[in-house]
């Protein structure tokens, strides 16, 4: 039985509460007079601008309130970017639905530029992932890379001012925010992979809770949960987060599924890359192999391991 009411625990940056007012749209649509209620939280991950995310303890940081409002019973569920989300839950949470997925593609944004390849020797590049600084660093050695934390509107504000040359930011989270025309060009798959699950929002609940469990299932999208079942797998088997510079890209068609992997050095620019195919029944053991022939390539030094 569908409950009556349903609250979203949601972050409070613009782009969280677009995606959980997205997620209470679908929601009410699915569920005629249910009502939805948001209850909008601080994470540390929000709080903590000065280092990066590496520094302080990883994506899991933007998640952890919004779990315990889950557990005191002050929300039911959460919305998240499924790339903030680790490979593995805390005991007793699952994720019942995962979004169709929007552009996953970074977005290379700057006022006097095109592209990436159009930037003058030694320009300043703004971004905190390690992900997106080692791909800058194979094809732009020359570039200065340099921090960029905060929402999305503050990152812009900061390439506004003249603190950057260009900064890279999701095309999803752009174009969620009504914010196309920002985008000069997509660093895309193949040859640039985003992050494990970008551009996908995953909705998670109390593991516990069947009823919350059922009324969020009608959302969850099946290709896209298998291409980023994939590509977490892939990523959860290198020991990847956010303090390692991994990007994965899993593809669904007739034929199957095909991942392609990458593991990254940021300060030589380095890049391993390896990709393998697998029926729709194998994404967890696709994820696997990939990472195991990103391992056979050398990985495990990148990785620190």
């Amino acid at each position: 039985m569908t409950p009556s009411t349903l609250r979203i625990a949601t972050r409070k940056s613009a782009l969280a509460l677009w995606q959980a007012e997205h997620v209470a749209g679908l929601l009410r649509a699915a569920h005629p007079g249910l009502r939805v209620e948001l209850v909008p939280l601080s994470t540390r991950g929000d709080e903590i601008l000065d280092k990066s995310l590496a520094t302080i303890g990883g994506k899991g940081l933007f998640l952890k309130e919004l779990e315990v409002a889950m557990l005191e019973d002050r929300a039911d569920l959460a919305v998240h970017s499924l790339k903030d989300v680790p490979s593995e839950l805390e005991p007793g949470f699952a994720l019942p639905a995962i979004l169709p997925r929007a552009d996953a593609a970074d977005a290379f944004v700057s006022n006097d530029y095109a592209e990436l390849m159009a930037l003058p020797h030694g320009a300043r590049v703004g971004t905190s992932s390690l992900r997106r600084q080692a791909q800058l660093r194979a094809v732009r050695p020359d570039l200065t890379l340099l921090d960029l934390r905060g929402n999305v509107g503050t990152r812009l504000q900061k390439l506004d001012a003249g603190h950057y040359e260009a900064i890279l930011l999701a095309c999803a989270g752009l174009e969620r925010l009504g914010l196309h025309d920002r985008i000069r060009s997509r660093l895309a798959a193949p040859s640039w992979l985003p992050a494990p699950g970008q551009a996908a929002i995953a909705i998670e609940a109390r593991a516990d809770q069947p009823a919350v469990l059922e009324a969020l299932a009608v959302l969850d999208d099946a290709d896209t949960r298998l291409a980023v079942t994939a590509e977490r797998a892939m990523n959860q088997a290198l020991g990847g987060s956010c303090t390692v510079p991994v990007g994965a890209w899993c593809t669904v068609a007739e034929r199957g599924l095909h991942l392609r992997g990458m593991v990254g050095d940021v300060s030589s620019g380095r890049l391993l890359i390896a990709e393998d195919s697998g029926t729709v029944d194998d994404a967890l053991a696709l994820g696997d192999k990939v990472a195991q022939a990103l391992f056979a390539q050398g990985a495990e030094a990148l990785l620190g391991r």
